[in-house]
C-alpha cells in the first residue's frame, strides 16, 4: 500500500485479516522429519509416554538413593540448632560457641550430577528444616563482598516464606542499597526471629521450630573456592556464632583431605566438621541399569552395542548418571524416529490395536525386516506364500510374534539374573562382576560359546556346598514370582534340589575309605625312594577311579541344569522375529551425538560447509559462496608452518571478488569490506587455535595444525 499527496498527512492502514503463523510444536518437528508420517502422531505419543514413565521411575529411584543422606543431614542440622539453644546454658555442649557446624558432603567426581542434588537437598531442608537455604558457587564468589552480596541476596529472599503480616513496615531490601555485611545479617535475623515467633498467625505443621531456624549455606564446589575469601568468611563468622545459627555444607568432589588444603588449621578449628558419604556414582549406575533396562515394565530395549557405548561413556569420561539418563532418552528418540514400524513398541493389551491398524504400507515394512526375512527363508514353500503375499495372515502372525517376544523378555530377565547370582560369586568374574556386564555380553553373542563361559562352568563344578545352597536361595527368591508361569517347572526344580542338599547334612560327604586302606597311610612311614613311587601311583589311580560322591554328583546335576536353562532362554535376541521393533540398534548414530569428535567435526565444517549449510553446493572448489572462514581456512591448508598476511589477504581478495565483472588490476586492489571480512576471519581462526601470532616476522602467523583433520 503506497500514497500519494502533495501535504503532509497521516494515513491509517488496517492491518489485513491475514492469519498469524503457528509455531511449531516438538510434535510437529518431530513428524516433519519422518520419511513416512503416516501414523507420525502415534510414534511421538508412545515416546513422549514411554519416556515420561522411565524418567518418573528415575526421578523416585533419585529420592530413594538420596533418602539416608538427606536423613543424616537433618540430623545433623536439628542437632546444630539444639546445640545453639544450649550454648549460653551448657558449656558441655557438642558444638563449642566459637565453632561452625560444618557437613562435609562427599558426593564424588561426576560434577554434572551435583545440580541436582544440591536442589534435591535445598527442596528438603527448606520441607522439613528452615527456610534460609543458600547455594554458592565458586564463579559467582571471587571475593569476600561478592560473596556476602550473594548470601543477603538469597536469604533475604526467603521474607515472603514466613507469611507475615501485611501491615509490617519491614520491607526487603534492596540488594543496591544494602549493607552487605554479617552485621546486618544478623540484625535482619534477629528481626524475622522475633516476628515468626509471634503467635499472630499458625504456622504450617513442616515448619516446627520456625522461631530459630538454622541458616544453611552450601558451597556446591568447595575445591574452585578461593582459598583467601574462604578463610576470610569463615573467620568473619565465627564471630557470630552466638547471635547466627550459621550451618555450612561444603559439597567435595575429590577428597575431604581438600578442606585443610583450602583452610590453615587455625581457620579450620573453627569448624566442627561431620563427613558425610554419599552413594557411590557406579552404584547409582548399576540401580538405574536394573529398574530401567533389566525390567520388564517398559517394552523399549538397547542392543548390546548401544548399551556398550552408553556405559563406555559412562566409565571413561564423567561418570555422570544422568548423562547416561540422557543418552537412554536420545535413544527413545531417534528409535521412534527412525523405524517406522517402532509404533508397535508399546505394552502388550495395545499391541492387537496396533497390529489390527496396520496400513498396506506398514505390512510391506515387516516384510522387509531382517529377521522376518530369516523366518519365512525357514518355512515352507506354501507358508512363505502366504507370509508374503496374505495381510491378514501376516497381521495375526505378527501378533503372534510380538507377544513371544514379551514372553521371551520376561524369562531372560530372571535367568539372567540366575546366572548371575552363580558367576558374581567365583574368583576373577570370569563373566564380570556387575550384571550389565554379563547382559552386554548376552546380547551380544550366545554365551555359552565364549571360553569365559567354559571356564565359569568349570569353576562352578568346583563349588563349596554352602556357597551352591546360598546361591540356589537366591535364585529361588529371583524365581518365585515367575511361578505359575513358563518358568514353574524351573522353580520346583530348584526346590528338589535343595531339599536333596537338606538331606546330605547329617552324612559324611567324603565318603572315604578307612585310614588303614588308604593309600596316603603308606606316606607317614620312612620309606625309600621305590616305595615312594609305588605309593604316588596307587594314589593316582585310586583317583581315577574313585567313583563321586553324592554331593559332586548332586553339584554337577546343578551345573548341568543351570547350564540348559542359559542355553534354552538366553539366546540372541536378533533371533527372534520382529526383534526390531523393540531394540534400538543404532550404536554408531548414538556415538555420533554423545561422542563427537571436535577436531572431526570443525575440519569437516570448515572443508565442507556443505555438510551443514545444504544451500551450497559440494563441487569440492573454493567458491565466493561459502563462509569467509571457511575461505581463509582452506587457504591456510595451501601454506606452510609461517603464512605471509599480505598474500593470505590477496588470495582471499581474488576468491571473493571472483564473480565480479572486472579486470585484475582492480582485483588486485582490496576494498576495504574485503580487508574487515579478512581480518574477523582471521581471528576466528585463531580463537579456534588453528593459528597464532609469531614474533619471528610480525607480518606473518604461525599455523598450529598440519594435514587435513
Amino acid at each position: 500500500m503506497t500514497t500519494s499527496s502533495v501535504s503532509k498527512g497521516c494515513f491509517v492502514f488496517k492491518p489485513s485479516a491475514k492469519k498469524k503463523k503457528r509455531s511449531l510444536t516438538a510434535a510437529d518437528y518431530f513428524i516433519e522429519s519422518l520419511k513416512n508420517s503416516e501414523d507420525g502422531r502415534t510414534r511421538f505419543e508412545s515416546s513422549q509416554l514411554l519416556w515420561q514413565q522411565m524418567k518418573s521411575q528415575t526421578e523416585q529411584l533419585q529420592e530413594e538413593l538420596n533418602k539416608k543422606l538427606f536423613d543424616n543431614l537433618i540430623c545433623f542440622l536439628k542437632k546444630s540448632r539444639t546445640d545453639f539453644q544450649d550454648q549460653k546454658n551448657d558449656w558441655n555442649c557438642r558444638v563449642r560457641s566459637s565453632e561452625i557446624p560444618t557437613a562435609a558432603l562427599l558426593l564424588g567426581v561426576n560434577v554434572t550430577d551435583h545440580e541436582l542434588t544440591f536442589n534435591s537437598l535445598s527442596d528438603v531442608l527448606k520441607e522439613h528444616v528452615t527456610p534460609y537455604v543458600v547455594l554458592l558457587q565458586a564463579k559467582e564468589c571471587t571475593g569476600i563482598k561478592l560473596l556476602l552480596q550473594k548470601l543477603l541476596s538469597q536469604i533475604m529472599g526467603c521474607e515472603a516464606d514466613l507469611d507475615l503480616d501485611e501491615e509490617d513496615d519491614h520491607a526487603p531490601i534492596n540488594q543496591r542499597k544494602m549493607n552487605c555485611s554479617m552485621a546486618s545479617l544478623t540484625g535482619w535475623y534477629q528481626k524475622m526471629s522475633k516476628k515468626a515467633s509471634s503467635p499472630k498467625k499458625k504456622r504450617p505443621a513442616s515448619s516446627e521450630n520456625w522461631h530459630a531456624p538454622p541458616i544453611v549455606l552450601v558451597f556446591k564446589d568447595l575445591e574452585s573456592f578461593t582459598s583467601s575469601v574462604l578463610q576470610e568468611f569463615i573467620v568473619i563468622s565465627s564471630r557470630y556464632c552466638k547471635e547466627l545459627p550459621l550451618v555450612l555444607v561444603f559439597g567435595i568432589a575429590t577428597s575431604p583431605m581438600i578442606i585443610h588444603r583450602l583452610l590453615s588449621h587455625s581457620v579450620s578449628s573453627l569448624l566442627c566438621i561431620e563427613l558425610f558419604q554419599s552413594l557411590s556414582c557406579t552404584e547409582h549406575l548399576a540401580t538405574v541399569v536394573d529398574k530401567l533396562l533389566l525390567s520388564n515394565q517398559f517394552p523399549f530395549k538397547l542392543s548390546g552395542r548401544v548399551l556398550q557405548v552408553l556405559i563406555t561413556i559412562f566409565l571413561y569420561h564423567d561418570f555422570s548418571v544422568q548423562n547416561f539418563i540422557k543418552g537412554l532418552q536420545l535413544s527413545i528418540v531417534e528409535h521412534f524416529n527412525s523405524q517406522p514400524l517402532s509404533v508397535l513398541c508399546c505394552d502388550l493389551p495395545e499391541i492387537k490395536h496396533r497390529v489390527k491398524s496396520l496400513s498396506r504400507n506398514q505390512l510391506e515394512n515387516i516384510r522387509h525386516l531382517a529377521s522376518f526375512m530369516s523366518f519365512v527363508e525357514s518355512q515352507t514353500p506354501e507358508a512363505q506364500v502366504k507370509l508374503l503375499t496374505d495381510d491378514g495372515y501376516l497381521k495375526a502372525m505378527a501378533q503372534k510374534f510380538l507377544e513371544d517376544l514379551h514372553a521371551y523378555h520376561e524369562s531372560y530377565i530372571p535367568i539372567l539374573r540366575c546366572l548371575h547370582n552363580f558367576t558374581c560369586i567365583l574368583p576373577k568374574y570370569p563373566l564380570g562382576k556387575q550384571i550389565r556386564e554379563l547382559y552386554c555380553a548376552c546380547l551380544e553373542k550366545n554365551i555359552w560359546d565364549t571360553e569365559e563361559y567354559s571356564s565359569a562352568l568349570n569353576l562352578l563344578r568346583m563349588l563349596a556346598k554352602d556357597e551352591l545352597v546360598a546361591t540356589l536361595h537366591k535364585c529361588l527368591e529371583v524365581l518365585e514370582p515367575y511361578s505359575g508361569r513358563k518358568l514353574d517347572s524351573t522353580v520346583c526344580r530348584i526346590k528338589e534340589f535343595m531339599t536333596q542338599f537338606k538331606c546330605l547334612e547329617g552324612e559324611n560327604l567324603g565318603n572315604l575309605d578307612d585310614e588303614e586302606m588308604s593309600p596316603q597311610k603308606g606316606l607317614q612311614k620312612k620309606t625309600d625312594l621305590y616305595q615312594l613311587q609305588k605309593t604316588l601311583l596307587e594314589m593316582k589311580e585310586t583317583r581315577r577311579t574313585k567313583k563321586p560322591t553324592r554331593f559332586e554328583s548332586l553339584r554337577l546335576q546343578v551345573v548341568d541344569f543351570l547350564d540348559d536353562l542359559v542355553r534354552h532362554y538366553l539366546t540372541r535376541p536378533e533371533e527372534r522375529p520382529l526383534y526390531e521393533v523393540v531394540y534400538f540398534s543404532a550404536a554408531g548414530v548414538l556415538r555420533k551425538h554423545l561422542n563427537a569428535v571436535p577436531r572431526v567435526a570443525l575440519h569437516t565444517a570448515l572443508n565442507n560447509p556443505s555438510s551443514y549449510l545444504k544451500c551450497l553446493e559440494n563441487d569440492g572448489t573454493l567458491s565466493s559462496a561459502a563462509p569467509d572462514i571457511c575461505i581463509a581456512y582452506k587457504l591456510h591448508l595451501e601454506c606452510g608452518r609461517l603464512i605471509n598476511l599480505y598474500d593470505w589477504l590477496e588470495a582471499f581478495a581474488t576468491v571473493v571478488n571472483a564473480d565480479d565483472d572486472s579486470d585484475l588490476d582492480s582485483l588486485k586492489q582490496v576494498d576495504e569490506m574485503t580487508h574487515a571480512r579478512f581480518i574477523r576471519a582471521v581471528s576466528e581462526l585463531e580463537l579456534l587455535g588453528f593459528v597464532k601470532p609469531t614474533k619471528q616476522k610480525t607480518d606473518h602467523v604461525a599455523r598450529l595444525t598440519w594435514g587435513g583433520c
